[in-house]
């Protein structure tokens, strides 16, 4: 594969680290300067082109778009996409993980905790605000700000007040005001998401009389051991946000974990070093396994038969198949394949026979149309494919027709 690290720094750690990872694995790897693209949009053939020069020839794209390009760097990875070259995280994601007023609205239509916060531009709503987060200390930040710069723990109203006013006044900059985790104050948990599973993670821990626990700003980290759930919530919140490979912070707060940010291009220095996993030659076999894998539509290629098809089934309480695993269910014994099951935010491909299906699921089956019509819950039918699944799910589903067992 040719592979295209996207990143301004080409003798910064984490881009080296990555080069060398596709390498050793015999890729060839080339690190493009961002800045240096130029963009043509032209009817049925979208063109990008490096210092003046068409760019063709690439398998995938590792985006590292710092803050200050974000506009821009969504823009290439884009047209990336439009000419059909895998890109590790898409580009709406990319923007959308960014604006970290707009990930948390998004993130708080899902059961993921998350620090209550405000956004006011008005000064007369400051004290207001304030006063909903439960009164002061609280967290006072710039929404573009990044490595821990331009967050502010105001210890009373007053401070937050003035820094409000002044970072808001003249300089016209966007700020949030944030509920402060008391009980994790100097320490958060760094997971490090790739391609739906945490791979590592580390904590890290801020140095004496400083709140913020960024290593930039001269903070320790440690290996951390995570439960499920910590794990389970890095994994979620990096999905809602469309992203394969995130870092995912998050506070140990009293009723678990809170996702504080998600990180579309995260550094790779302290983690690895303090985990001593290889998580850049992770993220190469994550577009080794992507890439192997076309697009596929699965109306044409599923559909094999006269009489076959996909269907999502909703599954409600009352359901005969509420409360059963998949191997109980009797789905296999009526040529039925569960391709995926829809929990929530959260995909859950080629589910094993001792997955558990509980209301609220949407499983993604194929099978034939009559039996998959009859699983529908009454009055409501299925709904028919909108989106394709999780590319393991077509593998699987055409080995299994061909008679082999993945359980």
């Amino acid at each position: 594969m040719r592979v295209a690290i996207l990143s301004r720094g080409p003798r910064l750690y984490t881009t080296r680290r990555l080069k060398e990872a596709a390498e050793q694995r015999g890729h060839v790897a080339r690190v493009l300067n961002t800045l240096s693209f130029s963009i043509e949009v032209e009817q049925e053939q979208p063109r990008l082109y490096y210092r003046s020069r068409e760019l063709r020839g690439y398998d995938a794209v590792i985006p590292r778009i710092g803050a200050s390009i974000t506009f821009f760097g969504a823009a290439v990875v884009r047209q990336f996409e439009q000419t059909g070259v895998f890109c590790v995280n898409p580009s709406h994601a990319i923007s959308v993980s960014r604006d970290k007023l707009r990930a948390l609205q998004v993130l708080s239509r899902h059961r993921v905790g998350i620090p209550k916060t405000v956004f006011v531009r008005n000064p007369s709503e400051i004290l207001s605000g304030i006063e909903r987060l439960g009164g002061a200390p609280v967290v006072v930040k710039l929404l573009e700000g990044t490595q821990g710069v331009g967050v502010i723990l105001a210890e009373t109203t007053k401070v937050a007040e003035a820094v409000i006013e002044t970072l808001s006044g003249p300089a016209k900059m966007n700020v949030l005001l944030q509920q402060f985790v008391q009980e994790s104050r100097g320490r958060d948990v760094r997971a490090l998401v790739v391609g739906g599973r945490v791979v590592a993670a580390m904590r890290r821990v801020a140095e004496r009389g400083e709140f913020r626990s960024n290593v930039h700003r001269g903070g320790r980290v440690e290996v951390a051991h995570l439960d499920d759930v910590y794990r389970a919530t890095a994994v979620h919140a990096a999905q809602i946000l469309g992203l394969r490979v995130a870092g995912v912070d998050m506070l140990e707060g009293r009723d678990g974990p809170v996702v504080m940010e998600v990180n579309s291009s995260p550094g790779l220095e302290g983690i690895e070093r303090a985990t001593g996993v290889d998580v850049a030659g992770e993220i190469v076999r994550l577009i080794e396994d992507e890439v192997l894998f076309p697009e596929v539509d699965l109306r044409q290629r599923l559909t094999l038969h006269k009489g076959y098809g996909v269907m999502e089934i909703p599954i409600a309480e009352g359901s005969l198949l509420c409360g059963k695993t998949i191997g109980t269910s009797g789905l296999r014994d009526r040529d039925v394949i569960v391709l995926t099951i829809q929990r929530g935010s959260l995909t859950i491909p080629n589910p094993r026979r001792d997955r558990a299906i509980v209301a609220g699921d949407v499983l993604l089956c194929f099978g034939k149309n009559l039996t998959l019509k009859s699983l529908a819950p009454p009055g409501r039918g299925a709904r028919g494919v909108r989106r394709k699944p999780p590319r393991r799910a077509v593998a699987v589903a055409r080995s299994r027709a061909a008679g082999r067992s993945h359980g």
